[in-house]
């Protein structure tokens, strides 16, 4: 039993490096987290989207099969010291995703500054997010005559912050070729932070949350 929680292990150690690669590469999870903090920044509170707190669970049968006789968990220990020698190393290559600099507050607070103009033609549905991270007008027709001008700069004014937003966090952690990566992640968050009734667009269909 011993030997197989052994081979176990062994034979996931590739599994594992190319987790570590994938991470350093491009930290999708630390990427996550800052759009959201900046998405929250920008919006506020009502502009959170639902959150997933589904949590995996395990039952445990694997952990108890791998046990030996005398009650000890070869398979756990195994892995321990593996990822004693993997997660370290993991941690040191991956970067944060600085968030913090002058140049990416600057644009936050444009934004911020923005939102409560654009947030009523949110609502109404007169525009929407794009499955490319930015901001496109949905139905012009349902903006009074003299504000439409308006909502077209307005619009205007936050797709370039939001350009300039990605390309500035892929500039600020050292990797400018990030920027596509950074947009992706975004454009996702944005979408699922979004409050119900607002409407995205994928593959040219408007949609309403």
């Amino acid at each position: 039993m011993r030997a197989l929680a052994l081979i176990s292990v062994i034979i996931g150690l590739p599994l594992l490096a190319a987790c570590v690669t994938i991470n350093v590469y491009f930290p999708a999870v630390a990427a996550e987290k800052a759009a959201d903090r900046i998405i929250e920044d920008v919006w506020g509170p009502n502009g959170e989207g639902p959150k997933d707190n589904t949590e995996s669970t395990d039952s445990g049968d694997e952990a108890t099969q791998s046990r030996a006789p005398d009650g000890t968990n070869w398979a756990g220990l195994a892995t321990a010291r593996v990822l004693d020698w993997f997660v370290p190393a993991a941690q040191a290559a991956e970067p944060n995703i600085d968030i913090n600099t002058p140049a990416i507050k600057r644009i936050t607070r444009s934004m911020e500054q923005r939102h409560s103009e654009l947030k009523p033609h949110y609502e109404a549905g007169a525009i929407g997010l794009t499955e490319d991270a930015l901001v496109a007008v949905r139905d012009l027709n349902s903006v009074p005559l003299p504000k439409r001008s308006r909502i077209k700069q307005l619009v205007s004014e936050e797709n370039a912050d939001r350009n300039a937003l990605y390309k500035e966090i892929a500039k600020a952690n050292g990797h400018p070729e990030w920027e596509s990566d950074i947009r992706g992640v975004f454009a996702e968050r944005w979408i699922e932070k979004a409050p119900s009734g607002w409407y995205h667009r994928r593959g040219g269909d408007w949609k309403q949350k």
